[in-house]
């Protein structure tokens, strides 16, 4: 049975960071789908739903049941839109089907309550962070990609994990400055898809900034991670609002 939606709303969230050792995460996302999710029209996952994708075939349960828990909300009606991150560039077409998601993307613009709204994950206008630029270019290659998911299924785990751990001790000796937007990025990306208005992740610094462009004044909306609580942005013909939820659990430190 297709659950009665509003129409009018949409929901944006980026940053989950979605991983085993972290449950309640899970259990928070997993509970958005079937409340605020479920009455919605439309939900755009905007990056780093995992905390790392190491393809398509990865078979364990906990993948299975994050895919399970999306199709069911798809199949409720809500469309369910998906631009990659950071994280998981390498999520791919048999997922996103199996997830009921439609993959957009990396930069893409959309018309909503009659404002042109640019959406991206947000890492590429992090261009003073010059290593992870290279890097990006780099993991985005079709070579690269195809060396990495022809590495048997253990192996690229090992990988991610070991990314995972580098990447964490990297980023903590990088000030804040580098790991944050470059204004001229945004203000050249709003300039240049004509939009007054910017919803992006990554910088896992959830705000509203105003932002001048061309001397008109426009919004950039920076989505929250879900580390510390669970966070959306709920968008209608109201306005929009940035909200958040408890996580039931406290984390578990590995």
């Amino acid at each position: 049975m297709t659950a009665n939606k509003n129409n009018s709303v949409t929901y944006f969230i980026a940053d989950l960071h979605l991983a085993q050792n972290r449950p309640d995460i899970t259990a928070c996302f997993l509970s958005f789908l079937k409340t605020d999710a479920l009455n919605a029209q439309t939900l755009y996952i905007l990056g780093d739903l995992f905390e790392y994708w190491i393809g398509d075939d990865d078979d364990s349960p906990f993948v299975a049941e994050i895919a399970q828990g999306l199709k069911q909300l798809a199949d409720n009606g809500t469309a369910i839109y998906f631009i990659h991150g950071n994280r998981d560039f390498l999520l791919g077409k048999k997922y996103a089907q199996k997830a009921g998601m439609i993959l957009l993307p990396e930069i893409d613009t959309i018309n909503l309550h009659d404002q042109k709204i640019i959406i991206m994950h947000g890492d590429t206008l992090c261009t003073q962070d010059v290593g992870y630029q290279k890097f990006r270019k780099k993991s985005r290659s079709w070579w690269w990609q195809a060396m990495i998911k022809s590495l048997p299924l253990f192996v690229r785990r090992k990988i991610a994990e070991d990314y995972r751990k580098k990447s964490a001790s990297a980023t903590a000796m990088k000030s804040q400055e580098i790991m944050d937007v470059t204004d001229s990025e945004v203000v050249n990306s709003l300039s240049e898809h004509n939009s007054l208005l910017m919803i992006h992740g990554h910088t896992h610094r959830p705000n509203i900034h105003n932002v001048n462009v061309n001397g008109k004044q426009a919004k950039r909306i920076v989505l929250g991670d879900w580390y510390e609580q669970g966070s959306w942005l709920k968008f209608d013909k109201n306005g929009y609002q940035l909200l958040n939820a408890p996580l039931k659990k406290k984390p578990e430190h590995n």
